[in-house]
């Protein structure tokens, strides 16, 4: 069955897959850099980074020689910003360790900074033609549903016997083809939510589809509940400039910049105490604030974002800058902030 199912399903790939960039090519570099772009991202929101990023960094040693502020503010709006990091760190030992080259080995791809099982398989497999399976969310899916597999795709021994189906399932000859096909299906046809089974080659063999419980697979652990985070911000303003600072605590989004913060337990239509910046200038305090609700993969975050006003932005003190209203574009902000100064115009 093995070759067969093999068959068939690149058969229907080659027919119906998407072309995407990074389908085109064997270059490992770029290959990589699609793979890390595509973690927790979907195709149509990471195109446009992976384009963004090989136009600012066509080789690898360009992209190990930037800044980190350059690299993410390119990420921004992308979240997850620890990938950035990784991908930049990443390339520097790739220059360091391997001459700049990715290793035809899956071993040793996995020994660079933020790749993982399943991203030292995708460039084993898409660079290299080398028999590993790739096992994305949508190829759990597929394989979950066809199979009738109910344990848990984030669990230890889900995660392994989902992986041993998929390696037997390929075609050694043909490993990248088939894994993009398993990928493929996944995503166009057998998909989360309203999946056209009626489109697929597979449907006649598939044990969710005979039985009706399309709905019920994959089978997932327990999810935690998210942590609520209360957040007021503040825009400290004198009209030409404004304060913002770096996170550099382990905390989401560190490495990028904020505007001055305060997190308490709870929002409210009363400003807390305002930073220091905006004590000795009589404020003027907007009256309602801006809210803004914003989900991460972890954690709830509700923000309150307020305007003060102050007669002039004096030196920054406590690690703060000043800058002008007008630069804060080329600063890498977190999505929630951006989102708000689009709000405000700036």
């Amino acid at each position: 069955m093995d070759q067969e199912f093999s068959k068939n399903l690149r058969q229907w790939y080659r027919k119906n897959g998407r072309k995407l960039p990074w389908r085109s090519t064997k270059e490992a570099y770029k290959i990589w850099l699609s793979e890390i772009i595509l973690q927790q991202t979907r195709v149509n929101q990471g195109l446009p980074y992976y384009e963004k990023f090989l136009e600012n960094f066509p080789f690898i040693e360009q992209l190990a020689s930037a800044s980190e502020d350059q690299i993410l503010r390119l990420w921004q709006g992308l979240g997850y910003y620890s990938r950035a990091r990784n991908l930049h760190a990443a390339a520097k030992q790739v220059l360091r360790d391997f001459n700049g080259e990715f290793p035809p080995d899956f071993e040793k791809l996995r020994s660079i900074k933020g790749i993982g099982d399943y991203t030292a398989s995708a460039i084993a497999s898409f660079a290299f033609d080398l028999p590993h399976p790739v096992v994305d969310g949508n190829v759990y899916r597929f394989l979950s549903r066809f199979f009738g597999m109910d344990i848990p795709i984030d669990s230890s021994q889900g995660k392994k016997a989902f992986n041993e189906l998929a390696l037997e399932l390929m075609d050694a000859q043909h490993a990248a083809e088939h894994n993009q096909a398993m990928m493929e299906i996944g995503s166009l046809v057998c998909k989360p939510i309203s999946p056209n089974c009626d489109e697929c080659p597979f449907s006649m063999a598939c044990h969710a589809y005979l039985y009706n419980k399309v709905s019920d697979y994959p089978v997932k652990g327990k999810k935690q509940p998210s942590k609520k985070r209360y957040f007021h911000y503040f825009l400290v303003t004198d009209g030409i400039s404004t304060y913002i600072k770096r996170r550099n605590e382990k905390d989401i989004w560190q490495g990028l910049f904020e505007l001055p913060l305060v997190e308490l337990f709870e929002l409210s239509d009363f400003p807390p105490a305002l930073p220091e910046m905006a004590k000795i200038h009589q404020p003027t305090v907007s009256k309602q604030p801006i809210k803004r609700k914003h989900i991460l993969s972890h954690q709830e975050l509700h923000a309150c974002f307020w305007k003060v006003n102050i007669v002039k932005c004096l030196p920054p003190k406590d690690g703060f800058l000043r800058v002008k209203l007008s630069d804060l574009s080329t600063f890498g902000f977190p999505q929630l902030i951006v989102n708000y100064f689009e709000q405000e115009g700036l």
